[in-house]
C-alpha cells in the first residue's frame, strides 16, 4: 500500500456510507495522531488500540446524526505521496467557511487548520475534512 492515510480515511467515509458501528485498520503513531484529532473534532467516536505487536489495530467507533446522516460528509487528500503540497502560515485558511477541518503536519506535530494559524506555523496539509 503506497498511502496508509488515504487508506485509513476512505475505510471510516465507506462505512459510514453504509452505516457499520465501527471500522478497524493497521495501527500506526501518525493514524493514531490523526484519529485522536479526529476524535476532539467530533468526526468520529471513541479510537481505541487492539493487539498486540504486528497484529495492532486501531478501531474507531463512528457517529451519526439524529437522522441518521453520517457526520462525515465529505473527505479530500491534499498531499499525496505522489504530490507534496506545503502551505506557509499565509496561505492556511478555513475549509468550507469554518465548518471544516483541514489537518497539517507540522514541526510541531499534527495539527489542525485553526491551531496552525494560532500557532503561527505551516507545514504540510494532508487533508481536509467536513
Amino acid at each position: 500500500m503506497t498511502d496508509p492515510i488515504s487508506d485509513m480515511l476512505i475505510r471510516i467515509k465507506n462505512a459510514q456510507a453504509v452505516k457499520k458501528e465501527t471500522v478497524s485498520f493497521a495501527h500506526s503513531k501518525l493514524k493514531n495522531e490523526i484519529a485522536k484529532i479526529l476524535e476532539s473534532r467530533g468526526y468520529i467516536g471513541a479510537a481505541e488500540n487492539h493487539g498486540k505487536k504486528q497484529k495492532k489495530l486501531i478501531e474507531v467507533a463512528l457517529i451519526y446524526g439524529t437522522d441518521g446522516a453520517p457526520k462525515i460528509s465529505g473527505i479530500r487528500r491534499i498531499s499525496k505521496p505522489s504530490r507534496r503540497v506545503y502551505r506557509g502560515v499565509g496561505e492556511i485558511f478555513s475549509v468550507k467557511n469554518g465548518l471544516g477541518t483541514a489537518v497539517y503536519s507540522t514541526t510541531r506535530g499534527l495539527l489542525t487548520d485553526r491551531e496552525a494559524r494560532k500557532q503561527k506555523v505551516g507545514g504540510e496539509i494532508l487533508f481536509e475534512i467536513w
